[in-house]
C-alpha cells in the first residue's frame, strides 16, 4: 500500500532520479542528425534507455543498502520507471509519430495499474499498463502503443497491458473483479490527462458506489485461497514473500479494500477514518517497509523475481541485512525471526481492518475476513461470566475497561471462550493487544490464572485453536515468557517445516485430535494406550514444552528438562507429575532416535531402551509424544514406516518393563521363528523345506520378520528351479509408506555397494537395509524405499528398474555413475547449509556387532560411497539403517570383521573413523564404478 513519499524519505537521499527532460537531452544527443525514425536512431534511444535503467537500478540498490528502507527503493523504482516511459512516450509522439494539429481520435493516455500503480515496483516485477484509447480511434494510436511496448520490450522488460477505450475499461470493470481491481489502482503516467480524468470520474460514479460488498468479499476469497494454496499458515519456513500469509499481497488487500469501501488514497487516511490508530498504521508502515525492502533485496540478490525465501537465499539476504550469528542463533534465524514477527503483525492488522469493515459493512466476517452469513446483532450473557458477553455470536467484554481493571480476565477470556466453543469479538483482540503490558509477575504467578491455563491447554475440543489465538494476540508469550523466546523463531534446517511455536502449537493439536478420536488408522498403538495412562495432561504439558528451549547455546531437551521442572508446579502439579512432564521433555527424541537408527532385531536395543525408560507408564507416554511430535513436524514426514519402527520398539521393550514374560533365550527364538515358517511353507515337500531351512544361518531367524521370510522362500525357490544365479523380489507395503526390494545373488563384498548406487541412478531414497548371507555363499539383500508414487504400479515399475540396474551392473553392462559435485538438484538445495561430519564406532550398542554411526551433510550418492568404503575396509554389513533429516544424515551400520568378530583394534577403530569421514569431502570427484561380473547370462 503506496504511503505518502514524505512519510518515508529523509531529507537526504542517496538516490538519484534522472527526469524523463534529462533522458530526452541524452537521446537528442545521440541521435544527433539521424532520422528519428530510422533504426540508428532507434538504437541510440534504447542505448540510453538502457543505461538509464541500469544507473536507477543501481542507484536504488545502493540507497537500499545505505539506508534499508524497502518502501523507499520500491517508490525510487517506480519514479524511475515513470520517468523512463514518459521520455520513450514523449519521444514516440514529438519524434516519431508527430501530429501538427491532432484531432480529439488522436489521442492517448498511459496509467500505470496493479502494484506499478500503486507508485512501488520491485526490481524484478512485471510492469503493467493501461493505454487508454478515445471512442473513435485512428493508426496513429496504435503506432505510438507499439512504439512504447517495443521499445520496453527491447529493455529486457516483462510488459503486462491492455489498450482499452473509457467504455471499454467500465464495461470490462463491471463484469471482471480483476480488471476492476486493476481500474482501481490506476495512476497516470503520461499523454492526455482528460482522458485518465474521465476513466477514474466514471469509475468512481458507476462501478464502486452499492458494489462495496461484492468487492470485499470477492478480494477476501481470494485472499483465502491464496493463503490455502501457501499452506494456510504464515509460519513456513520457506514463505512467499508476496503471496504467503502475512506477506506483502495481504497488505494489498487491505489496501484495495480501503480505497475501495472507505474511498481513500493512502494508507495515512485509515487512521482518519477510524480503522487504524496511530500506533496501529505505524505498525503498518514498519511491516511494509520491512516487507518491501527483503522483496527488493531478494530480486536483486537473485537478478529475478524471486518470491520464495528459500534456504539458499535466506544466508546472504541475513549477510545483506546485517544479521550476525548470536549465541545459540545464527544471523539466518534472527532474519527469519524478524519476518514471521512481521508476518503476525500484518495477521493482527487484517483482523483489526475487519474489526471496522464489521460494523460499517454492516454483514459480519470472520477471523479470516470471511462473511459468514450467520450475523445476529445483540449481545447475550454467560452465565457466571460478568466480565463477558457473547456480541454478535463471538466472545467480547462487558466493558471497554475489563481488562485494565481485572488483568486476570485476560487470561480468563481465553478459558470462556474454550468452555464455551467462541471464536473472539474483533473489539476484545483489539482490548487484548492493547492489554498486554498488564500480563506481568503478578498474572503469571497467579494460582488461578494457571489452573485456567492447564484446563485450556488440556482440553482437546479447543487447544489448538485457543492456543493459537493467545499467541496470535501475544498473550502466551507474556504469560509464559519462555514461550515467548521461541514465538517466530525458525530453525535453519530443511527437516522443520515450521516455526517452533507454530510446531509445539500443532503438535498439541495432534494430541486433541487423537482424543477426540482422530487418526486411529495412522497412530492405532496411541489409540491402545490411551485408556491405560493415568493422566493425559501430562502428554498436553509436555508436548507444549519439548522445544521450548530451542534457539539456546545448549542441549534444548536438557535446558527444556530444566524449564519443565520450573515451569509444570506453576500449573499445579506435584512433584511426581514435574518429574515425568520434566523426564518427557528431556527424551522427547530418544525413542524416535532409536527406532530409526537401531537394529530393532537385537535384543540389546530393547534392553538399552527399557533401561532408559524404566516403567511402562513412561513407555507409553513417551510413544504417544513421539508420535505427535513427528507428525507436526511437517506435511510429509511422519510415515506408516516410522509408525511401525516406534511400534516395534514399543513392543520389544514392553515386556521387559511388565514383567509380563519370561525371558526367552535366543535358541529359543530361533525356534520358534523357524516354526512358524515351517507351518507357513507346510505345502512344500518336507526334503525341500528341510533343505531351505538349513541354508540359513542362527542371525536371520533373529532378524528377519516372518512376512519378510516368506518372500524370501518364494523368491529364491523360484530363482533356483529355474537356475537363475540372480533374483529380485518386489513388496509394496501402502500403510507403512514403503516398498522393499530383495535380492538374491552370489556374494561380494561391494555388493550393497552396487545396490546403493543403483538406487540413487534411479533416484530412490534408502530408509533401511537388511542384509544376510546363506550357507551355500548367496547373498540376501533387502533394501527398503521410501514410496515415490500413489499408485502401486508405479512402485513396482519403478522397483523393477531398480532390480534391472542391479543385474546389469553385476553383470558388467552399466556402470554407477553417480556426480557427487553440487550440480545435482538435490546437491544444490543443501548447498546453503554446513554440517560437520562424525563418526561414531561402539562396541557397547550390540551383542554381536560393532555398530558404526555416520552423521553429516547429505548428498547424492552418500550411501552408497558410505557403503564402498566399508567394504574396502574389509568389514561385512549385517544391516543398515538409513536416516535423512531434512539436510542431515544419520546413517548406522551393524558391521564385523570378514571372519564374523566385533571390530576391538583401537587403531582399526580409528581407520574407520578417518576412512568415512573422508567420504565427506565436498571435492571428491566424479565416481565412476565398474562391478567385477559375478553374474552369467
Amino acid at each position: 500500500m503506496p504511503v505518502a513519499e514524505a512519510e518515508l524519505r529523509p531529507k537526504k537521499a542517496s538516490f538519484h532520479l534522472k527526469s524523463a527532460d534529462a533522458i530526452l537531452d541524452e537521446v537528442r544527443a545521440a541521435i544527433g542528425q539521424d532520422s528519428p525514425k530510422s533504426a540508428q536512431a532507434r538504437s541510440a534511444v534504447l542505448a540510453v534507455m538502457r543505461r538509464s535503467l541500469a544507473e536507477a537500478r543501481r542507484s536504488a540498490e545502493a540507497d537500499l543498502i545505505d539506508h534499508g528502507r524497502g518502501t523507499r527503493c520500491a517508490q525510487n523504482l517506480s519514479a524511475a520507471q515513470d520517468e523512463i516511459i514518459r521520455a520513450i512516450h514523449r519521444f514516440a509522439v514529438t519524434q516519431v509519430y508527430p501530429v501538427d494539429n491532432p484531432s480529439g481520435a488522436e489521442a492517448i493516455a498511459l496509467a500505470a495499474v496493479g502494484g506499478y500503480g500503486r507508485g512501488t515496483l520491485a526490481p524484478g516485477s512485471d510492469i503493467d499498463l493501461l493505454f487508454i484509447l478515445p471512442y473513435k480511434q485512428t493508426p496513429w494510436g496504435e503506432q505510438v502503443t507499439e512504439y512504447v511496448l517495443y521499445m520496453l520490450w527491447d529493455l529486457g522488460q516483462k510488459v503486462g497491458h491492455a489498450v482499452r477505450s473509457v467504455d471499454d475499461c467500465i464495461r470490462m470493470a463491471r463484469a471482471d473483479m480483476t480488471v476492476r481491481t486493476a481500474t482501481l489502482e490506476a495512476r497516470y503516467l503520461t499523454g492526455d490527462r482528460a482522458l485518465f480524468d474521465t476513466l477514474e470520474k466514471r469509475f468512481e460514479g458507476e462501478i464502486m458506489p452499492k458494489t462495496g460488498p461484492e468487492f470485499i468479499a470477492a478480494k477476501m476469497a481470494e485472499r483465502e485461497e491464496r493463503h490455502r494454496q501457501m499452506g494456510n499458515t504464515r509460519y513456513v519456513v520457506e514463505p512467499n514473500i508476496k503471496d504467503g500469509k502475512g506477506g506483502l499481497r495481504d497488505l494489498h488487500t487491505l489496501f484495495w479494500i480501503g480505497k475501495y469501501f472507505y474511498r481513500v488514497k493512502t494508507s495515512a487516511e485509515l487512521v482518519d477514518k477510524g480503522v487504524f490508530s496511530r500506533d496501529e498504521y505505524r505498525l503498518f508502515q514498519k511491516a511494509e517497509d520491512f516487507l518491501w525492502a527483503i522483496r527488493c533485496h531478494l530480486h536483486f540478490l537473485t537478478g529475478r523475481a524471486d518470491e520464495k525465501l528459500t534456504f539458499d537465499v535466506q544466508p546472504e539476504l541475513a549477510s545483506r541485512l546485517h544479521y550476525a550469528d548470536r549465541p545459540g542463533m545464527l544471523g539466518v534465524e534472527r532474519l527469519m525471526k524478524r519476518y514471521f514477527l512481521v508476518a503476525k503483525d500484518v495477521g493482527d492488522l487484517t483482523r483489526i481492518f475487519c474489526t471496522s469493515l464489521e460494523f460499517d459493512h454492516a454483514k459480519p466476517l470472520d477471523m479470516m475476513g470471511r462473511v459468514t452469513g450467520m450475523f445476529k446483532r445483540g449481545k447475550v450473557a454467560i452465565k457466571g461470566e460478568p466480565d463477558f458477553v457473547i456480541d454478535s455470536g463471538r466472545l467480547n467484554t462487558t466493558k471497554a475497561d475489563t481488562f485494565e481493571t481485572r488483568p486476570l480476565s485476560i487470561i480468563k477470556s481465553f478459558l470462556v471462550a474454550s468452555r464455551n466453543d467462541l471464536l473472539f469479538h474483533p473489539d476484545a483482540i483489539k482490548q487484548l493487544r492493547r492489554s498486554l503490558r498488564l500480563v506481568g509477575h503478578d498474572v503469571r504467578t497467579d494460582k488461578q490464572a494457571n489452573e485456567w491455563f492447564l484446563e485450556i491447554l488440556t482440553s482437546p475440543r479447543t487447544v489448538e485453536r485457543i492456543l493459537r489465538q493467545m499467541n496470535e494476540s501475544g498473550v502466551l508469550g507474556k504469560f509464559v515468557p519462555e514461550f515467548g523466546k521461541i514465538v517466530a523463531l525458525m530453525q535453519f534446517n530443511m527437516y522443520h517445516h515450521y516455526t517452533v511455536d507454530e510446531h509445539l502449537i500443532r503438535a498439541v493439536g495432534v494430541m486433541a485430535e487423537i482424543a477426540n478420536g482422530g487418526l486411529r488408522e495412522q497412530l492405532p498403538l496411541t489409540h491402545e494406550l490411551l485408556p491405560s495412562l493415568n493422566d493425559t495432561r501430562l502428554l498436553y504439558v509436555a508436548l507444549f514444552l519439548h522445544d521450548i528451549a530451542k534457539g539456546r547455546p545448549e542441549d534444548h531437551s536438557i535446558a527444556g528438562a530444566r524449564i519443565a521442572r520450573k515451569f509444570c508446579p506453576r500449573l499445579g502439579l506435584d512433584a511426581a507429575e514435574t518429574d515425568t512432564v520434566s523426564w518427557l521433555v528431556q527424551y522427547h527424541l530418544t525413542m524416535s532416535e532409536i527406532a530409526q537408527a537401531r537394529d530393532l532385531q537385537d535384543p540389546e536395543t530393547a534392553r538399552a531402551f527399557a533401561d532408559i525408560v524404566q516403567s511402562p507408564q513412561r513407555l507409553a507416554l513417551l510413544m504417544i509424544l513421539t508420535a505427535c511430535d513427528i507428525r507436526a513436524v511437517g506435511p510429509g514426514v511422519w510415515t506408516g514406516w516410522k509408525g511401525s519402527l516406534l511400534r516395534s520398539l514399543y513392543y520389544a521393550t514392553e515386556p521387559l518393563l511388565s514383567g509380563g514374560h519370561s525371558r526367552v533365550t535366543q535358541s529359543d527364538r530361533i525356534a520358534e521363528a523357524k516354526h512358524k515358517l515351517e507351518e507357513a511353507l507346510s505345502a512344500w515337500p518336507k526334503p525341500e523345506l528341510e533343505a531351505y531351512m538349513g541354508r540359513h544361518y542362527n542371525h536371520y531367524w533373529l532378524r528377519a520378520e516372518l512376512e519378510l521370510q516368506l518372500e524370501h522362500a518364494r523368491m529364491i525357490r523360484a530363482a533356483d528351479n529355474a537356475h537363475n544365479p540372480f533374483a529380485g523380489a518386489i513388496r509394496v507395503q501402502a500403510f507403512e509408506g514403503i516398498t522393499e526390494v530383495s535380492f538374491y545373488t552370489p556374494d561380494h563384498p561391494r555388493l550393497l555397494s552396487l545396490i546403493a548406487g543403483a538406487c540413487t541412478m534411479c533416484e530412490a531414497s534408502i530408509i533401511g537395509a537388511q542384509i544376510f548371507s546363506t550357507r551355500d555363499g548367496r547373498a540376501l539383500d533387502t533394501f527398503r524405499l521410501r514410496r515415490a508414487f500413489t499408485s502401486d504400479e508405479d512402485e513396482k515399475v519403478r522397483a523393477n528398474r531398480i532390480i534391472e540396474t542391479v543385474k546389469a551392473l553385476l553383470q558388467g553392462k552399466r556402470q554407477v555413475l553417480i556426480d557427487v559435485g553440487k550440480e545435482s538438484r538435490h546437491n544444490r538445495r543443501l548447498r546453503p547449509f554446513t554440517l560437520p561430519a562424525s563418526v561414531e564406532v561402539s562396541n557397547t550398542l550390540s551383542e554381536k556387532f560393532t555398530v558404526i554411526e555416520v552423521m553429516g551433510l547429505d548428498r547424492t550418492g552418500l550411501l552408497h560411497h558410505l557403503t564402498r568404503a566399508i567394504s574396502d575396509l574389509n568389514l561385512t554389513i549385517g544391516s543398515a539403517h538409513i536416516g535423512t533429516y531434512g539436510e542431515k544424515a544419520v546413517d548406522v551400520f551393524y558391521v564385523t570383521d570378514l571372519t564374523g568378530h566385533k571390530i576391538e583394534s583401537k587403531s582399526r577403530q580409528k581407520a574407520i573413523r578417518d576412512t568415512l569421514l573422508k567420504v565427506f569431502n565436498p571435492e571428491a570427484p566424479r565416481h565412476e564404478e565398474r562391478a567385477p561380473r559375478v553374474v552369467n547370462g
